[in-house]
């Protein structure tokens, strides 16, 4: 009789990807596309932490500073293989905020903050729940930070005269309206043919490196045609060509009480927004991260980055993106980027003194757009009525008064909608668990059926009880567990009585990964709710790499396999 392996010890989940990477065996070769990696996303990266830095308040100096010393750390005792980190757009209203109440120094104390609180997060184990947060909820705050970066960005797209710029969205515009007349001809035209540039490369020349093509054209036009617009040095003075040195910013248990929403919220949108990052970098290399080893990653991260005066740090879904298409193996390359943008700052900073502002706001135009995710919203707005509300909510709070607000006013509502609609759902037994842990690299998957009556590269899976937010993520786990991918997938509905909008977004996720991977879905015993609700939201079979029939008999009738005898583990009704 085989004895059970022991489970491995709790430590084991926090051993960062860069020794996994390692110890699996790394040479040359991976080196070599590690650095060309690390090297394209340092392109991208350089005028993107300085106009971040800009929209949030700060020096360009400082988002530079942030994208080397978060940028190594979050790639070097993080959970994920290829996460690229350093300041974000979804930090932008956020950070604006926190220094106009509480100046700079507040920001770096409410950073430092949020830096421990995820790190008790990750020690918690709590990287688990964040991985919860409802699709429209999600979709919401992000929505609404992407107004508030275009927002923010009107004073230096049009050259308005505003000593100082109000961080609330409505006397923003207020502001803005006030001070109407005072529109600048040479920096809203050096901003719109910036613009125009960005959406060109992006529509036909889609590899290039946009952003930094177009500051260093805008910035070569601003100097040898002598245009009157600010610039970079005009306004935060030279760029430095050193870092900063370390220092614990002065603070008392007042200060501390007065900067702990701050905090919370930083620590919560560094916690998602790296968590989602690390998603969908592992949709993009079929691999799987460690949720609590990045938190904790991520809060070592981003005490760096107050000691030295830096701005709030997480995961860059874009960044992270760039670098896996540029052939990244391991967390080498996220730690080559921030080693290369060192590299520009000792060597070339004063270049950095010329750019334009007009045309950082015309970059982060292009990145509030990013952000806006009009097609999820689209697809949202197809989901049940009680997640179109959720999604309104948030976004508008958002918006208008505050993240954090917004967040909790989402959650809330998302969960009474949940509980309103399990009191009308007749089947009340669930046997798939709400809760699931991180794993090792080599976790096998679990078996459900009998697979002595599967033909080889066949797989079976059963659900059984509502696919709503908080089971969802399961879905796609499911398809990664196994080692090959296989030739066909039966996924057994018959016992979901209830799907949401992010259970159908799973469902709709895991149909696009199948077909990335040649694996042909059957799906069987689809209710009318999800029939409904997936036929909404555009998943519907196409014949060949995804059909529905009625139950798991038909779908082994369809593979020519008779139907397996009844056993006392499984009822005798199709599933």
């Amino acid at each position: 009789m085989s004895v059970p392996a022991s489970a491995p010890p709790l430590w084991h989940l926090y051993v960062p990807k860069l020794v996994t990477t390692l110890r699996q065996g790394y040479g040359m070769r991976d080196l070599r596309s590690d650095l060309m990696a690390g090297l394209t996303v340092a392109v991208v990266a350089l005028p993107l932490s300085m106009a971040l830095a800009i929209a949030s308040g700060a020096s360009p100096a400082v988002g530079l500073q942030t994208a080397i010393v978060a940028g190594f750390l979050i790639s070097a005792l993080g959970g994920s293989r290829v996460q690229i980190g350093g300041p974000t757009a979804a930090f932008i209203p956020v950070v604006y905020s926190v220094i106009a109440h509480y100046g700079y120094d507040g920001l770096v104390v409410a950073t430092l903050m949020a830096g421990a609180m995820l790190v008790v997060a990750g020690l918690l184990r709590l990287g688990t729940l964040v991985k919860y947060m409802p699709q429209p909820v999600i979709t919401g705050f992000t929505a609404g930070i992407a107004v508030s970066i275009f927002s923010s960005q009107i004073k230096d797209l049009l050259g308005l005269d505003i000593a100082q710029l109000p961080a609330e969205f409505v006397p923003r515009w207020q502001a803005y309206a006030a001070h109407i007349g005072s529109i600048d001809p040479w920096a809203t035209g050096l901003a719109l043919g910036t613009l125009a540039l960005l959406i060109a490369l992006r529509r036909w020349r889609p590899q290039w490196p946009g952003f930094l093509i177009a500051v260093v054209l805008a910035t070569l036009a601003t100097v040898l045609l002598q245009l009157p617009v600010e610039t970079v040095v005009s306004r935060f003075g030279p760029v430095p060509r050193e870092l900063a040195a370390p220092h614990l910013p002065a603070f008392d248990l007042a200060r501390l009480h007065e900067l702990l929403p701050s905090a919370f919220t930083i620590a919560f949108l560094g916690g998602v927004e790296s968590l989602l990052s690390a998603v969908v970098s592992d949709g993009m290399i079929g691999g799987r991260h460690r949720s609590n080893c990045e938190l904790v990653a991520q809060g070592v991260a981003n005490a760096a980055s107050a000691l030295v005066g830096g701005l709030p740090a997480t995961g860059a879904i874009v960044r992270t993106a760039t670098n896996v298409r540029a052939g990244a193996r391991s967390p080498v390359a996220g730690m080559a980027h921030a080693l290369f943008i060192l590299a520009f700052v000792l060597v070339a900073a004063p270049l950095a003194n010329r750019v334009p502002l007009p045309a950082m706001a015309a970059m982060l135009l292009v990145i509030a757009w990013n952000m806006s995710e009009i097609e999820r919203i689209r697809q949202l707005l197809r989901s049940p009525w009680g997640d179109r509300i959720v999604l309104v909510v948030t976004f508008v709070l958002t918006v208008v008064i505050d993240l954090t607000v917004a967040v909790e006013v989402g959650v809330v509502l998302a969960a009474f909608l949940f509980m309103y609609r399990m009191s009308e759902v007749v089947a009340l037994e669930s046997h798939v668990g709400l809760l699931d842990s991180d794993e090792e690299d080599f976790t096998r998957a679990r078996r459900e059926v009998d697979y002595d009556v599967l033909p080889e590269g066949v797989e079976a899976y059963r659900v059984s009880g509502p696919l709503f937010f908080a089971v969802a993520n399961r879905i796609d786990d499911v398809l990664r567990a196994f080692g090959r991918p296989p030739r066909v997938f039966i996924l057994r509905l018959r016992l979901v009585p209830f799907i949401d909008a992010s259970g159908a977004t799973a469902i709709g996720n895991f149909v696009a990964r199948c077909r990335r991977d040649g694996t042909a879905l059957v799906i069987t015993g689809l209710q009318p709710q999800p029939a409904r609700i997936l036929a909404a939201m555009g998943v519907v079979a196409d014949g060949s790499s995804l059909r529905f029939v009625a139950d798991f008999p038909a779908a082994l009738a369809l593979l020519g396999v008779a139907t397996p005898a009844t056993t006392p583990a499984e009822p005798s009704s199709a599933q």
